[in-house]
């Protein structure tokens, strides 16, 4: 029998994109809440399988030799998974390096440039009196998400899937399209526009999307409990060991 999948996690971006993957590739899985807003990601029992201090990340009890594996960085994650379950990472070279572009074109540049645009937007304001001193980040990161949500438009104005079939690179890409939070208008972007609804209507997606929501809670709001959490993840040192 198949023992279940830690996944060590939180409702983001990055942690949807492994609890979608989960869902549909139909792994059976162990959830294992890291509330990063009361600083759970510096525990040891994280940080033993993620050295960065990040979620998500992974424990597989029955890894390819037998023994249990441990893997951070969320697109290292959706490969290993979609290498165990045979599905949504095709065998075909050409194919699968055309899934690998894209999975490392959202992690290398979507990812971090939405999200530096939904810090400046979101949190932002909330941690810095002077908003004079965060509209220059607020222009560059915005700027720079639209110009990618382009890329992405484009991308599918012949396709219904960023590399050909549906694939982890669309599971990767999916939960960073944020527009309310990041500034944009979808209706600039009727590809994209089109692939979120279809990507969006799948049930393994909802879902995934779905795991972990009564958990979250609003870092953007005023208080002092969003004002501590802010304070563990934005304003970050390095830690001794």
């Amino acid at each position: 029998m198949t023992r279940p999948i830690e996944l060590w996690y939180w409702p983001t971006p990055n942690g949807w994109k492994v609890s979608i993957a989960l869902e549909e590739m139909g792994l059976p899985y162990e959830l294992k809440p890291v509330n990063i807003g009361r600083g759970e990601q510096f525990e040891p029992a994280l940080q033993a399988i993620s050295p960065n201090g990040r979620m998500p990340a992974i424990v597989d009890p029955d890894g390819a030799d037998g023994e249990p594996l441990s893997i951070f960085e969320s697109g290292a994650i959706l490969q290993y998974l979609a290498l165990k379950s045979g599905q949504f990472y095709p065998e075909d070279v050409r194919k699968r390096v055309e899934v690998d572009q894209w999975l490392f074109w959202q992690v290398g540049g979507l990812g971090p440039m939405a999200g530096q645009t939904h810090h400046f937007r979101q949190y932002a304001p909330a941690m810095i009196k002077d908003q004079r001193q965060i509209a220059y980040g607020v222009r560059r990161y915005t700027d720079e998400t639209h110009r990618l949500y382009g890329v992405l438009d484009r991308r599918l104005a012949d396709r219904d899937y960023v590399a050909g079939d549906y694939s982890i690179a669309d599971m990767a890409i999916w939960p960073w399209i944020l527009p309310a939070p990041q500034g944009q208008d979808l209706a600039e972007f009727p590809k994209l526009a089109a692939w979120v609804a279809r990507v969006g209507a799948r049930p393994a997606v909802k879902a995934g999307r779905a795991v972990g929501d009564e958990l979250r809670g609003n870092l953007g709001a005023a208080g002092k409990d969003a004002e501590d959490a802010r304070k563990l993840l934005f304003g970050q040192r390095a830690r001794k060991a």
